[in-house]
């Protein structure tokens, strides 16, 4: 008997803040990294060596097991020309996919647009994080965004009087019904209705979930122990969102990044071994990335704003390696003091449309990029 073809699924992490690239994976026999770093370099016996040229610090060791087992892609140099180097622009670009306006809608929502286009099932993309993300947010596009742990998750949660609870919930129902007519009113009444029901959906996943997996006592893990309990609960869900930081390290950047890359590494340690353990690994891709990286030079104890960062690609199914080249360190190839970008993040956007969620491209990501090949 020919085992069911599972449906891919997506799980994106964002690192908000701007993750310094270059502490990231070092070039650790570039003399130019430490002459630009006295005060942030990683000290030689903090490396751990990837190959001759590149090495992970210490704090991202368990990523170093998805590295030596192959299922680990680090793509070099990620970015788009001209950086504006703000937070806010610069997530707004690798959200919307528009470099040169302001974009309406997100690439993600879109994607769930094409899966689910009548709006069949309200949890085919599951949030975890303080608000709905921009790369999701399209107008009548559902998204179930859970705030906190999902064990909490839902409307009234401290309501337990079911009488009570009914008739809450349907004062809500009435004053969320759309009006047509009204654009406002019609967005946040049609939000408000899919909000109950993706609550009444997601509501069901814990008590679903059954692992010995301990995830570590941190704000990532328990956001991707929330995506293990949906994804195993099997409830029709193909993307998933998170975010983690602030990386905006200006100041005291060593201890932290190396806590927040220390609870991201071991947080995806417990999520990986969770998902193999419960068969549920071999259709899920993960991709880490940040809105830019931090400057070449140090500021005497943290770094500035910068342009091209690193980008992560993890799985099960992924080609495991180096693609692109970092870009170089010496002065005269910096733009503005900052590593310039030579690999455009829509392809990166583009390889995961086109050869995992077997989806056209060119319409999300608002035209065609090279694709690194890190999925076969």
């Amino acid at each position: 008997m020919a085992a069911i073809e599972k449906d891919p699924v997506l799980v994106v992490v964002q690192l908000s803040g701007g993750n310094d690239y270059l502490n990231t994976v070092i070039p650790y026999n570039n003399g130019l990294y430490r002459d630009n770093r006295k005060a942030v370099s990683i000290g030689d016996n903090q490396i751990i060596h990837l190959d001759k040229t590149y090495g992970f610090p210490s704090f991202l060791a368990p990523m170093k097991h998805f590295w030596d087992e192959g299922k680990l892609a680090i793509l070099h140099g990620v970015g788009y020309l001209d950086s504006p180097r703000s937070h806010f622009r610069s997530m707004d670009i690798w959200h919307t996919c528009e470099a040169d306006k302001v974009g309406t809608e997100g690439w993600l929502g879109r994607v769930v647009r094409e899966f689910d286009p009548k709006k069949e099932n309200v949890v085919t993309a599951v949030s975890f994080g303080p608000c709905l993300f921009r790369a999701l947010s399209v107008p009548g596009v559902p998204v179930a965004c859970v705030a906190g742990p999902l064990e909490t998750y839902g409307f009234l949660p401290s309501i337990q009087d079911k009488a009570q609870r009914r008739a809450m919930l349907d004062r809500f129902s009435r004053m969320y019904t759309p009006v047509p007519g009204s654009g406002v009113m019609e967005y946040l009444g049609t939000t408000g209705l899919d909000s109950l029901k993706g609550a009444d959906i997601l509501k069901v996943a814990p008590g679903k979930y059954k692992s010995d997996a301990i995830y570590p006592d941190t704000s990532i893990a328990r956001k991707l122990k929330g995506i293990a309990q949906v994804h195993f609960a099997d409830l029709g869900t193909r993307v998933f969102y998170c975010d983690h930081g602030s990386f905006d390290t200006h100041a005291g950047q060593n201890p932290i990044h190396a806590s927040l890359w220390g609870d991201l590494s071991k947080g995806l340690e417990v999520f990986m071994a969770d998902l193999r353990a419960h068969d549920g690994s071999d259709n899920v891709v993960v991709l880490v990335f940040s809105e830019f990286g931090r400057r070449v030079r140090d500021n005497g104890s943290g770094t500035d704003h910068g342009a091209a960062g690193v980008t992560f690609v993890l799985g099960d199914k992924i080609k495991g390696g180096h693609y692109g080249d970092m870009p170089s360190l010496d002065a005269g190839k910096l733009v503005q003091g900052d590593l310039n970008p030579n690999m455009d993040f829509r392809g990166i956007y583009s390889t995961i449309l086109e050869r995992w969620m077997r989806l056209d491209p060119v319409p999300i990501v608002n035209g065609k990029y090279e694709q690194p090949a890190f999925l076969n």
